[in-house]
């Protein structure tokens, strides 16, 4: 008999976005999480979870701030589930 699996995993992403650089959680229901900083660029965190989340469904969630929506554009851009806080919310 095969098993079919029948939900995708889901990894959430919060990212605290400044200028320079992004400090990056990672975390499924499995697995508490990863924090990293990496450069300032969608693309990079693109090609980490592609490395090492392929098959997951992706939730991103960062503060809104000088850097504006490019980022949120992207990870949309992605096909990831992209949300942008009020800094006073969280």
């Amino acid at each position: 008999m095969k098993t079919v699996p029948t939900a995708q995993p889901k990894l959430y992403i919060g990212i605290d976005i400044h200028k320079l650089s992004w400090k990056v959680h990672c975390a499924t229901d499995l697995f508490c999480g990863k924090s990293f900083s990496m450069p300032p660029e969608a693309k990079t965190l693109y090609d980490y979870v592609q490395k090492n989340f392929k098959d997951h469904q992706v939730s991103v969630a960062y503060e809104a701030g000088c850097c504006g929506y490019s980022a949120h554009r992207s990870f949309t851009g992605f096909g990831w589930h992209s949300i942008v806080t009020n800094p006073a919310d969280i």
